[in-house]
């Protein structure tokens, strides 16, 4: 068995997540990245995308849609997003619709000004539907079976 950690997960409105557990993968802006007991430690900004939380003493992950924010790997890990959803949580339908008026908007608006607060906005809009849409569906590891 691994060597157990504390995680908490904090988002603006609620602690989302506090337990022991025996890993932690996240999207960092360079990918994703796996954090466990005795990591040095770090913190790094992460990109909008899934968390997979193995508890500790369990096979499986749970997996969580989560927006940007950062992580401070220490004694404890601790992951700040400005958002977070279980899969039972996530409006699918909203998603959805998120997505497609995200697609429309980047499709008419080709010049992809990165400097364009509009054009950002509906580029990380449609990140954050796609995440929903996949975690609400158990995550891209289970997809992929």
């Amino acid at each position: 068995m691994a060597e157990k950690i504390r995680l908490q997960i904090v988002t603006p409105e609620r602690l989302f997540y506090d337990d022991s557990i025996e890993l932690v993968i996240v999207r960092t802006l360079s990918g994703d990245e796996g954090f466990m007991a005795r990591h040095a430690w770090a913190t790094k900004l992460l990109d909008v995308g899934e968390i997979w939380i193995q508890e500790a003493g369990q096979k499986d992950f749970k997996v969580a849609a989560a927006g940007a924010g950062f992580i401070d790997v220490k004694n404890e890990i601790t992951i700040f997003v400005d958002a977070a959803e279980w899969p039972e949580e996530i409006d699918v339908a909203r998603s959805q619709e998120q997505k497609e008026a995200a697609e429309q908007y980047l499709k008419t608006h080709t010049e992809k000004n990165e400097d364009n607060e509009e054009f950002l906005y509906y580029r990380a809009s449609l990140q954050k539907a796609m995440t929903r849409m996949l975690v609400a569906k158990g995550g891209s590891r289970k997809s992929k079976k």
